[in-house]
């Protein structure tokens, strides 16, 4: 009997001791309820690690394992296998000798793949095996050299240019906007810059108006990064094409607005939030990008480690109290709370939330949109959904007096309520309470827990390597433990296209309200006398935290330095 490819590795596979049989059938079984390819299914069981899998494919199958990151593939090679072909089936030609081409892929037992590469190329095919990780990143660098080309093929497409900005802005009517943002280049362009953020994993796309031209940026792992230029000529089509899938008054280029749309790329459904805002040299663009499926909504993987991980879940078991998110706008607060709301729902609980806007649809839980338009703020949907028996409230941020009057007397009869408020610290967050007006015996018996949070950028794992620091800058950056003084960095690589940071974790301070804690409160005590009460009874302080991931190879101290101050001595 003739073992067919996928059951020549699984038996590989068994033989190494790699997976076990038990672990075999379980993913076997799993693989016919959901589909999927078993390999995959495999790895994200964390039955075998790719690396291994790539080994055991390469020795059964004959097929070379190779570093793709140490090689630099010809523009021409690229050419010949379109981009769209190269990300739907995650591979990326490698080279061409005579009437053969050579291609780097994950998956050697995908067919569909090889055949469509050969009858597309019209050569035979070669095989070469890479980390999928590393064939994404390459798919990134190389396709994406070409879409500053497709621009300016784009432009020369429109001809001459249509609209000119010089001095005082032109007006345009609505009927020629509308007609504009209709024709084919203009689409182009704004599908090329949405996708491409959706692509590198953006948070933000931003497109400025300059003097002679238009910049676009976006954020990615929270850093802004210049993306391209495009013509000024190009700059009020692009605007108005976002403003009408916004549902915005395009006519209107004197006031700030603000809208969202939702588009299907990569067979996906991705949110964009819009605010547009008027400047001297014409209409600026700031979009959100919000992917769902780039969001992580567990609470075990946000970077909550030990005694806060331990605070934050035993807080969220409570039948009733506040717990508040702290830190800056894209600081991750949001997405803190829905991992908490994820982590407690269940079937017998009542969980309602008031959002502005609702950023990620949680099935089995009740959303409702905040509309300050027509009254429905924040403290009226409060006061409705009290009248609809909730045992767990999120109030998407405490902007005045009024909702956080609301959302304490809610906490103080017998519900469960989150929600987020912007301070820089924990302790902050009590004086802010305070200086808001609400009466400190009310924060000491309603409040449960203050979580502050910062999002850093993660060292990249493929090209991460330790160092040592000095006494002086150890002594600097608030260090006192002089044993300590092996830390890491990204060296920079193609995967993380040379910044050395690959994703971003979450570094944070979490402050339980115990008697100690609540007695100083209610002796109106300052923020830093509650931040040294704390930390005497283990709270670990954002910079503490922050240097506790960089010790562990997380990340660096340069992300530390950059987003936390330095703790405040007696």
């Amino acid at each position: 009997m003739v073992l067919s490819l996928k059951d020549r590795v699984t038996k590989k596979l068994l033989e190494s001791s790699i997976i076990d049989q038990a672990q075999l059938d379980k993913a076997l079984q799993f693989q016919k309820e959901k589909g999927g390819k078993l390999s995959q299914i495999l790895i994200d069981l964390g039955y075998v690690k790719q690396k291994d899998l790539l080994v055991t494919l390469s020795q059964d199958l004959n097929i070379p394992l190779i570093n793709l990151s140490k090689y630099n593939i010809d523009p021409t090679i690229i050419e010949m296998v379109p981009r769209e072909i190269a990300r739907h089936y995650q591979l990326i030609p490698l080279s061409k000798m005579g009437p053969t081409i050579t291609i780097v892929v994950a998956d050697p037992l995908n067919i569909f793949a090889i055949d469509d590469i050969k009858s597309l190329t019209g050569f035979d095919v070669r095989l070469v095996l890479a980390d999928t990780d590393d064939i994404i990143s390459a798919i990134e660098q190389y396709y994406g050299k070409h879409t500053h080309k497709e621009i300016e093929s784009v432009v020369e497409e429109m001809g001459e240019p249509r609209i000119v900005l010089s001095g005082e802005e032109k007006d345009l009517s609505p009927q020629r906007l509308i007609k504009l943002t209709q024709e084919v280049p203009v689409v182009r362009v704004n599908n090329m810059i949405l996708a491409e953020a959706v692509q590198l994993k953006a948070s933000d796309v931003l497109i400025e108006p300059m003097e002679q031209e238009t910049r676009v940026r976006y954020r990615i792992d929270g850093l802004l990064q210049n993306a391209r230029t495009l013509p000024k000529s190009l700059h009020e089509a692009v605007v108005s094409r976002i403003k009408i899938m916004s549902e915005l008054n395009i006519a209107e280029r004197r006031l700030p607005q603000d809208g969202r749309f939702k588009l299907k790329i990569k067979n996906r459904f991705i949110d964009f939030r819009v605010s547009v805002l008027p400047s001297s040299c014409g209409e600026k663009v700031a979009l959100r990008v919000l992917d769902q499926q780039q969001a992580t909504l567990d609470v075990e993987k946000l970077g909550f480690t030990g005694k806060a991980l331990e605070d934050v879940k035993t807080s969220a078991m409570r039948p009733h109290g506040m717990i508040l998110a702290c830190g800056p706008t894209g600081s991750g607060k949001t997405t803190t709370l829905y991992s908490i709301l994820k982590y407690i729902d269940s079937p017998e609980k009542n969980v309602i939330t008031v959002e502005d806007p609702i950023e990620f649809d949680l099935k089995g839980i009740n959303q409702v949109s905040a509309r300050t338009e027509i009254g429905l703020t924040f403290a009226a949907a409060l006061r409705s959904m009290l009248r609809q028996d909730p045992d767990i409230i999120m109030v998407g941020e405490v902007r005045d007096f009024e909702t956080l009057d609301v959302a304490v007397k809610a906490a103080l009869t017998g519900h469960l309520v989150l929600s987020t408020l912007h301070t820089n610290t924990a302790p902050g967050a009590i004086t802010r309470m305070v200086n808001m007006g609400l009466e400190p015996f009310l924060i000491s018996s309603s409040v449960i827990m203050i979580a502050a949070q910062r999002l850093v950028r993660q060292i990249c794992e493929k090209c991460k390597e330790p160092y040592e620091i000095d006494d002086e800058f150890r002594n600097s950056i608030g260090i006192e433990d002089k044993s300590l003084k092996k830390f890491y960095k990204g060296k920079g690589c193609k995967f993380c296209l040379g910044t050395g940071y690959k994703g971003r974790i979450g570094i944070i301070e979490v402050l339980t309200l115990d008697k100690e804690i609540k007695k100083l409160i209610m002796d109106k005590g300052s923020e830093h006398e509650l931040k040294q009460l704390a930390r005497s009874s283990g709270m670990l302080t954002l910079r503490e935290d922050g240097i506790q991931k960089a010790k562990e190879g997380l990340t660096t101290l340069e992300e530390i330095i950059r987003v936390t101050v330095a703790d405040r001595k007696e």
